[in-house]
C-alpha cells in the first residue's frame, strides 16, 4: 500500500458507482471507510427519528457489503472535524475522500473540514453539480424549463460511466469505530427496506416493468405507478446518475414510452432544486419571491394540528397526513395537494409545513422539500401561479377515483359509497347512519369551507401581487 486515506461517507451510502471511494482506491491506497454521526443532524431540530432510523439501516447494510470485500465501516459520532482529525492522527492516513454535497450546512461543515484537514471532494449528491448548468453569463438558472435545455444539452450519462463496485476491498487495519445505535428501529409500517441491494433491486425492476406507464400513472394517489425510489436517493444507496442513465437507456431502446422521458424530467427537478438551494441558500429559511415575505399568514395553531393529525375533515388531506404519520412517506401527488390546502386553504406559513415534513419523511431532503413547498405555495422560483388554489374534493376525485386511497387510511370512510367519500359531508343523515360514519362523530366536519378559503387567500396573495 503507498498510504492510508479516509473515505468520508456522508449521502453515498453505496460502493456501486461512487466517485469518491474510486479516487480514494486509486494508486493501490488502503482505504478506510468511516461515517460520522453527527448530532446536528441526527438530533437537530428538523431529524425524524423515522430517516434516522432507515439511514442506520442503511449504515448497517453497507458495513456488511464492506465486511464481505474485506473491509468495515468505521462509525464515530462526534462533530466532523473533530473525528476525522482524530482518525487522521490514529491511521497516519494523508487525506480524505468524499462525495460533494450542497445543503447550507454542508457547505458550513465542508467548509470548516477544508480549512483544517486535506479533504478532496469527489462527485455529487446531484447528476450535474452546481455550477455545471448556468447561463451564458455564468449565472444560475432560476427557472425550470431552461434550466432542463441546458442540462439536456450536455452531455449524457451512459451505462459505460458507471464504476461498478470493487469485488475487494483493502483491509482497513486497527482504525476503531463505534457500535451504530440500535434503536430506533424502522418501523414495520415503513415500507423502505434500507441498503443499496434494495435501491438496486427496485431499479432494475421500476425501468423494466413500470416505467413505461409512469407517465400515465404518476399523479395516481392510489396505484404504485412511482419508483419509490426517493428515500434511497437521498443517501445514495443508488447512485443518482445510474437512476438518470436507466431512463435515458429505457429511452434510447423504447421500452419506456413518455414515461421515461418524464421520469427523467423529475430526476431534472431535483437537480434543479439542489442547484437553487445551492446558489440561493436563503431560500432554506425564507421565500425565494422577496413580495412573498410580506404575506399576511393568519398562522392558527388548531388548523395546524388538525392538519398535522389529519383531521381536516377533508378526506384526500386527511389521508396523505396519516399515510405520512404511519409510513414516513406520501406520494408526491398528495404532497402538493395538502401542501396547498395548509397554504391555501389555511393561510399558514409554508415553513410550518415544510419543518411538518422534514420531522417525518424518511426521504427528507432539505433541497427537494424546500423547493416542492415553496412551488405549491407560489413563492419560490418555477412558482405556482398564486391564484391556482387545488380544491382538495376535485384533487381527490380525479386521482384517487374509486376513494381506494382514502379508505386505506381513512377506515371510518369505508362504508361511503364512492359519490360522497370525497366530500361526505354531503351525504344525507340517514346515508351516513347506514354508511356507519355520522360526521361530526366518526369523521371530522370540514374545519374550512374551500369556497370561502380560497377567496381569503387571493386577497392576501393579491395584496402582493408581485408574488
Amino acid at each position: 500500500m503507498s498510504d492510508t486515506v479516509l473515505w468520508w461517507l456522508r449521502r453515498d451510502l453505496r460502493l456501486d458507482d461512487n466517485d469518491a471511494l474510486r479516487a480514494a482506491l486509486a494508486g493501490g491506497r488502503r482505504v478506510v471507510p468511516v461515517f460520522v454521526l453527527d448530532p446536528v443532524l441526527l438530533d437537530g431540530p428538523t431529524s425524524s427519528p423515522t430517516r434516522t432510523a432507515f439511514l442506520l439501516g442503511g449504515l448497517r447494510a453497507l458495513d456488511a457489503s464492506l465486511r464481505a470485500r474485506g473491509s468495515r465501516l468505521v462509525a464515530r459520532r462526534g462533530r466532523p472535524v473533530e473525528v476525522l482529525a482524530r482518525l487522521l492522527a490514529e491511521t497516519g492516513a494523508t487525506a480524505i475522500y468524499a462525495e460533494d454535497d450542497h445543503s447550507p450546512y454542508a457547505v458550513r461543515r465542508d467548509s470548516e473540514v477544508g480549512r483544517q484537514l486535506p479533504v478532496h471532494f469527489f462527485g455529487s449528491s446531484a447528476i450535474r453539480p452546481p455550477g455545471t448548468v448556468l447561463k451564458a453569463d455564468g449565472s444560475p438558472y432560476t427557472v425550470f424549463t431552461p434550466f432542463s435545455r441546458a442540462w439536456l444539452a450536455q452531455p449524457l450519462p451512459g451505462r459505460g460511466d458507471l464504476w461498478a463496485a470493487p469485488s475487494a476491498l483493502p483491509d482497513p487495519g486497527d482504525a476503531a469505530g463505534e457500535p451504530l445505535p440500535a434503536t430506533p428501529a424502522l418501523p414495520a409500517a415503513v415500507p423502505f427496506p434500507p441498503g443499496e441491494a434494495e435501491a438496486q433491486r427496485r431499479l432494475r425492476a421500476f425501468a423494466a416493468e413500470s416505467i413505461a406507464a409512469y407517465d400515465l400513472l404518476r399523479d395516481r394517489v392510489d396505484m404504485e405507478g412511482t419508483s419509490r425510489l426517493s428515500p434511497y436517493l437521498r443517501f445514495g444507496m443508488v447512485a443518482p446518475r445510474a437512476a438518470a442513465v436507466a431512463a435515458l437507456a429505457a429511452q434510447a431502446e423504447q421500452t419506456g414510452g413518455g414515461g421515461a422521458g418524464r421520469w427523467l424530467n423529475e430526476l431534472i427537478w431535483r437537480d434543479f432544486y439542489i442547484h437553487i438551494l445551492a446558489h440561493f441558500p436563503a431560500v432554506a429559511h425564507e421565500s425565494f419571491r422577496p413580495a412573498a415575505r410580506a404575506i399576511a399568514w393568519r398562522n392558527d395553531p388548531r388548523e395546524f394540528i388538525a392538519w398535522c393529525a389529519g383531521e381536516t375533515g377533508y378526506p384526500i388531506v386527511d389521508a396523505a397526513m396519516r399515510q405520512l404519520n404511519t409510513s414516513g412517506w406520501m406520494h408526491n401527488r398528495a404532497r402538493m395537494i395538502v401542501a396547498s390546502f395548509l397554504v391555501k386553504d389555511l393561510l399558514i406559513d409554508w415553513r410550518w409545513g415544510e419543518r411538518w415534513f422534514m420531522r417525518r419523511l424518511v426521504d427528507g431532503d432539505p433541497a427537494a422539500n424546500n423547493g416542492g413547498w415553496q412551488w405549491t405555495a407560489g413563492t419560490g422560483t418555477d412558482a405556482a401561479p398564486y391564484f391556482r388554489v387545488f380544491n382538495p374534493v376535485t384533487q381527490g376525485r380525479k386521482f384517487d377515483p374509486a376513494g381506494h386511497y382514502v379508505r386505506h387510511w381513512l377506515p371510518a370512510l369505508a362504508g361511503v359509497p364512492d359519490a360522497f367519500v370525497h366530500e361526505p359531508w354531503r351525504l344525507d343523515a340517514a346515508g351516513q347512519r347506514a354508511a356507519g360514519c355520522v360526521i361530526g362523530r366518526d369523521y371530522p366536519l370540514p374545519i374550512v369551507d374551500h369556497a370561502l378559503a380560497r377567496e381569503r387567500v387571493l386577497a392576501a396573495y393579491a395584496a402582493k401581487a408581485t408574488v
